[in-house]
């Protein structure tokens, strides 16, 4: 019995356990290459190859569940039983799902997602569809695309974005994933980043702190340049020519590309220059003009086992400053000559017409100049990947104000910042997700020599560390996670006094100083929070989509809010800050509904956030009520802390009926409201002070665009477009001593054509020509965001308009030769 016993034995071990699963993924009749089969709650997983093929091996006998996935097609699960020995043929067929669905992200999440499977708000903008307007500026044109992005402008080169109702340190913008630093607490100067060079534009809406950190509270703007994917060993590129009539911009940029057995060049240079801008109230307005210039090379390689890039941009732009000082009856733009008390505004002398149509930028003015190093790796790591970004950063800013000596600057500032982010995405297990990240930066400002020391030498050191995890149910997809940050900032005793030689103020030593009160006194403070964010996507349907969202934001105080203490010269603001200042912590709740239909597109987004330790500038008065003067002719403002809520609403109905192919009406509205919800400010100014400032009103967008669907002759892509852009009255505005003001409603009418030209023995695109025509009316409007609408010497005005009035008609002209 014995030795029967171990015979059986033998045969029960020798009979197989485990079988084999194979089979092919096809979408429609094509096979799916890169295609992901797994095992869910399992290590066994397979990619197909050309022929849309996989096999799994060695898979235990029993029950499983096999899922079948690919980015731009809908998930895809099977439920089998599989008998020891068994070679289970098991093929499958993929829908592909709406491209809007499709598209791959990289902002504001841990790894590469589909916006499907993202619980947070993210809107994504084509290079193409930045092509279709006229723009001053790269933020202007991602504005113009995003429902509930906006911006606090200066000109038309100059524009602060905001999202939500929530700007400057509060939205953090990237390029390429790095986070750029260039003293963006200031008002007068936009982001230093080539708009030619950008082939895709990602932006969050909603707190993305955990991701990222401080700056982050409101939402990430990420712009992305192309990376050379066209043919091995073919040099490629394209040439861009554009001209706007109204303050006649000249702008002209080269790029080329070039890859070979893994590595990848690229190379771009452009170059903008503009005349003064125009409106039809006051004609052109002085102090608008700009020159920019932009280089950028990129060298990397990439491999199956990963990848690195090696990027290095240059950006340098000669800005000038407007002050809005004008002739008191003719409402004339007039120049500042002198300083001090010989400089009587009243009597001002005219701009010359010949100094309001030139590309010659006056002598009042300003420089910034931003250096880039930025490198991004990638490495396997077995089933997992090790990502890693660093980046080193200069940004040289210098504000030449004055008349009698224009060689010498009133601001001058030298900000050094060295950025890292380090992430480990784990293998998936047990189809959990997660991805543990490390970030931070170093940054340091020093003054040059200048009259103005609005901030003080300071450095700031900054590190964060997160984990955060992403699990799907069948339909529903979980995802969220916990970040720690904290922040360190310091300077030392930062003495200023008079120069005898020339006059001005300088900085001083201690022992210069000889006992004297520093303008900045010594400080030192650390910071630190806990951000977390924890959301849901469901999926309705293979076209409906429901997700929700909530996170609570973190946002250290910055330089300016707190070590603030003078005058800002391009700004024309003296800024006075406070010491004890918290870090602002938001709790902000989304909702959201995406439907994808056959013929529309719509999606609804509400929100509601609420701000502890909310921090805003406000004019500073005496006990008298009266404007607080520390510097003559410029504005004081002091920082002020609380609490705030903002809540809104974000809605689009896109049409593109099947039976009208070439047809596309598009439209969004966005609103949001900010209230104050400071019981204290309350009490004493009551509702002047029931609303924040730089809060954007209702907007609606409209366009109706006929794209050809197929060539006519040599044209191709041919389309044409009418756009009604709606901004409401904005009757919630914070009132407090003047700080704003009511700014009524306005629509503006544009216009566009377009087409491609085919070429060449392979009848390619050869070139591409872009017409947009904006305020088609000629519209004489204020944007409630717009800062120079404050820039006026006068209590009353001759013709009863005050400050300075937007760009008016504006036609556009852009060519791209691809090559």
């Amino acid at each position: 019995m014995f030795l029967l016993l171990l015979c059986v034995s033998a045969i029960a071990a020798a009979q197989p356990t485990t079988g084999t699963i194979r089979g092919q993924l096809k979408a429609g009749t094509q096979p799916l290459e890169l295609a992901t089969v797994t095992l869910p709650g399992t290590t066994f997983g397979a990619s197909t190859d050309a022929q849309g093929r996989y096999e799994l091996q060695g898979v235990p006998a029993g029950s499983h569940t096999v899922a079948f996935t690919s980015l731009g097609y809908q998930l895809q699960k099977r439920q089998i039983t599989l008998a020891a020995g068994q070679t289970l043929e098991l093929n499958a067929q993929l829908t592909a799902v709406p491209t809007s669905l499709a598209d791959v992200v990289v902002t504001g999440v841990s790894r590469a997602t589909e916006i499907r499977k993202s619980p947070v708000p993210i809107v994504v903008l084509s290079k193409r569809e930045v092509n279709l307007n006229s723009n001053g500026n790269l933020i202007d044109a991602a504005v113009k695309g995003v429902p509930g992005l906006s911006a606090v402008t200066t000109g038309p080169n100059i524009s602060k974005p905001f999202i939500r109702g929530l700007g400057y340190n509060r939205v953090l913008t990237l390029y390429n994933g790095l986070r750029q630093e260039g003293q963006q607490w200031g008002d007068e100067h936009g982001i230093e980043i080539d708009q030619y060079d950008i082939e895709r534009i990602e932006v969050v809406k909603g707190p993305a702190s955990l991701i990222y950190g401080s700056d982050a509270v409101a939402g990430v703007i990420n712009m992305l340049p192309r990376l050379p994917n066209g043919p091995a060993g073919q040099l490629q590129g394209d040439v861009l020519s554009e001209y706007q009539t109204n303050n006649r911009l000249l702008g002209n940029s080269v790029g080329l590309h070039y890859n070979q057995r893994g590595w990848q060049y690229a190379a771009r240079g452009s170059y903008r220059l503009a005349q003064a801008y125009q409106n039809a109230l006051e004609g052109r307005v002085y102090g608008t003009a700009f020159q920019e210039l932009n280089l950028t090379a990129m060298a990397g390689v990439e491999k199956q086992g990963g990848a690195t890039h090696l990027t290095a941009t240059l950006y340098d732009n000669r800005q000038e400053i407007p002050d809005g000082s004008r002739d008191s009856l003719s409402r004339q733009f007039t120049r500042q000559i002198a300083e001090g008390p010989q400089d009587d505004i009243k009597h001002r002398p005219l701009v010359p017409t010949a100094d309001l149509s030139t590309y010659r930028i006056n002598a009042l003015h300003q420089r910034i100049q931003h250096y880039r190093l930025l490198s991004r790796s990638r490495l396997k790591l077995g089933s997992g990947e090790v990502q890693a970004l660093l980046g080193v950063q200069q940004n040289v800013r210098r504000e030449y104000n004055h008349p009698t000596a224009p060689a010498q600057a009133g601001l001058a500032v030298a900000l050094n910042t060295y950025t890292y982010d380090l992430r480990y995405a784990a293998p998936t297990w047990l189809g959990l997700e997660t991805t543990f990240g490390l970030n931070g930066m170093h940054q340091t400002n020093h003054n040059r020599a200048a009259t103005d020391f609005p901030i003080p030498d300071y450095s700031l050191t900054d590190v964060g560390g997160y984990v955060y995890a992403k699990k799907t149910f069948g339909k529903l997809d979980l995802s969220g996670g916990v970040r720690y940050d904290t922040r360190l900032l310091q300077w030392a005793d930062f003495y200023v006094g008079a120069d005898s030689t020339t006059g001005f103020d300088r900085q001083l030593s201690a022992t210069e100083a000889n006992g004297g009160a520093p303008q900045f006194a010594a400080f030192r403070t650390r910071y630190q929070g806990v951000s977390a964010s924890v959301g849901a996507t469901y999926n309705l349907s293979e076209r409906m989509l429901l997700r929700a969202n909530v996170a609570r934001g973190y946002r250290a105080p910055n330089i300016t809010e707190v070590g603030s203490n003078g005058l800002d010269p391009g700004a024309h603001i003296v800024y006075l800050g406070n010491r004890s200042f918290q870090p602002e912590f938001s709790l902000q709740q989304d909702v959201g509904l995406s439907a994808y239909l056959p013929d529309a597109e719509v999606g609804v987004s509400v929100f509601n956030n609420a701000i502890n330790n909310y921090i805003y500038q406000a004019r500073l008065n005496d006990a008298n009520g009266q404007p607080v003067v520390v510097v003559p002719g410029n504005a004081t403002y002091q920082y002020q802390q609380g609490r705030a809520r903002l809540y809104g609403a974000e809605v689009t109905v896109n049409l593109h009926p099947k039976t009208l192919p070439a047809l596309a009406f598009n439209n969004s509205l966005a609103t949001v409201t900010g209230l104050n919800k400071e019981v204290s400010l309350l009490e004493t100014n009551g509702a002047a002070a029931k609303y924040l400032p730089f809060i954007p009103p209702l907007r609606t967008r409209s366009e109706v665009r006929l794209t050809s669907q197929r060539a006519w002759g040599r044209l191709t892509n041919t389309y044409v477009r009418a756009v009604l852009d709606y901004n409401a009255p904005q009757n919630r505005f914070y009132a407090v001593d003047d700080t704003e003001t009511r700014t009524a409603g306005y629509a503006l009418v544009g216009m566009g054509a377009g087409t491609g030209f085919l070429g060449g023995p392979d009848q390619r695109e050869v070139l591409q020509l872009f017409v947009q025509l904006d305020n088609a009316l000629n519209t004489t409007y204020q944007s409630h965001l717009n800062r120079l609408k404050y820039f006026e010497y006068y209590a009353a005005s001759p013709n009863g308009r005050r400050g300075i009035y937007n760009q008016g008609r504006n036609l556009s002209l852009k060519v791209i030769v691809p090559f």
